[in-house]
């Protein structure tokens, strides 16, 4: 079971989808992330990355509704480190819904393809709960951008396939609450994640031998490469 990747399309994805939808589902996403720990991985990261460095740039590629942003914000401003942030997302619905929430320093949310960035240069770039989406070309070249334009390293926080993951989301989706699309969707992205070989082989088609592949509690699958 699992042996290769979901091909099924995901319910929030659908650009039909109205915006009252999509809103409810980013913010119930927003609450899964803060239930399984999903920010500690990049922090720490980040901590890796920035070092002492007073000030830094960073580029969230598939933002959402911005919480890794603000999480990350939060985390600078604590720190006293000036963090200049920007996020970019395809859906153009993702923009609106982020500029409403409050930030401790100024983010840049973007709508688009990540690649219209290419060229910017960036410390560090960083996703969530993005690279499941992609297909394995997709994420090569995704890979391949990051390379090029990541200072200081990049993250990718994201799924583990996992067997007890995917039986096991439908009961706690549906014991929290989360919206019907959240339920849903939530399988499919487990079955669309990516295993650590598969990553491995990934990076080492493409001569990345620095990455580094890493299981984060709980059912996190995260790749880390720093300069």
């Amino acid at each position: 079971m699992l042996s290769e990747r979901l091909r099924a399309a995901e319910l929030m994805d659908d650009p039909a989808l109205d915006p009252g939808t999509y809103q409810a589902v980013l913010g119930d996403l927003a609450r899964v992330n803060r239930l399984t720990l999903a920010y500690r991985p990049t922090l720490a990261f980040l901590r890796r990355a920035v070092g002492e460095r007073r000030r830094f740039s960073l580029l969230d590629v598939g933002f959402g509704d911005g919480d890794m942003l603000r999480k990350i914000d939060a985390w600078a401003q604590k720190r006293g480190i000036e963090a200049h942030l920007t996020g970019i997302d395809l859906n153009p619905r993702s923009k609106v819904i982020a500029e409403t929430k409050p930030s401790l320093q100024p983010i840049t949310y973007l709508s688009g393809d990540y690649v219209s960035l290419a060229g910017r240069g960036f410390d560090c770039v960083i996703s969530s709960l993005v690279a499941h989406h992609m297909s394995e070309e997709e994420l090569t070249t995704f890979v391949g951008f990051m390379e090029s334009e990541a200072r200081l390293g990049w993250f990718v926080n994201d799924l583990h396939r996992h067997v007890f993951a995917y039986n096991a989301w439908p009961l706690l989706a549906t014991l929290m609450g989360w919206h019907r699309i959240v339920r849903l969707d939530g399988r499919t992205s487990i079955g669309r994640s990516f295993r650590a070989a598969e990553w491995q082989a990934l990076l080492a088609r493409e001569g990345i031998v620095e990455a580094e592949v890493q299981h984060r509690f709980p059912f996190r699958l995260c790749v880390e490469r720093l300069r």
